[in-house]
């Protein structure tokens, strides 16, 4: 039986993402009933901004005035999708949520428009791997083997 490399790879790529995501969702279950977290996250990054930059005004325009929305939707998504890669269930949809997610906290950070964008472990890595899990759609998922069935 030839082990499909491509198929193990993926699967592999699959479930680490998945139980990063996982663990980032846990480190936020608090802003479930404490939205102040994020929103004094939101605050110190908008003090390092530029003024008039990209983040600066997706901060103030989207992230800011949805912050007790983000702040249960946030830590609810992390898990969800971490959870979905893990059991490979609806992978492709999990991994774009995860891609969306960590895209949306790179702009408001800042950090997508920095060179240590592409040196942290939080930016190319994570959106790298949840767009290439996106894009490989059903590939990404564990093979169900079917039994064969002798025809006499």
């Amino acid at each position: 039986m030839a082990v499909d490399r491509t198929r193990l790879g993926l699967t592999v790529l699959r479930i680490c993402i998945g139980v990063f995501f996982i663990f980032e969702g846990l480190g936020k279950v608090r802003w479930f009933t404490n939205s102040s977290i994020l929103a004094a996250q939101f605050a110190e990054w908008s003090n390092t901004l530029a003024s008039g930059s990209i983040a600066q005004a997706y901060l103030q325009r989207v992230a800011v005035p949805g912050t007790a929305v983000f702040a249960r939707l946030v830590p609810l998504g992390e898990l969800l999708s971490g959870l979905a890669l893990v059991l490979g269930v609806w992978t492709p949809l999990a991994a774009f949520l995860a891609f969306f997610m960590a895209l949306n906290f790179q702009i408001a950070s800042g950090a997508l428009f920095k060179y240590s964008f592409l040196t942290s472990g939080y930016g190319l890595p994570v959106l790298g791997s949840t767009l290439a899990l996106t894009l490989a759609g059903s590939q990404a998922r564990t093979k169900k083997i079917k039994p064969k069935v002798d025809r006499v």
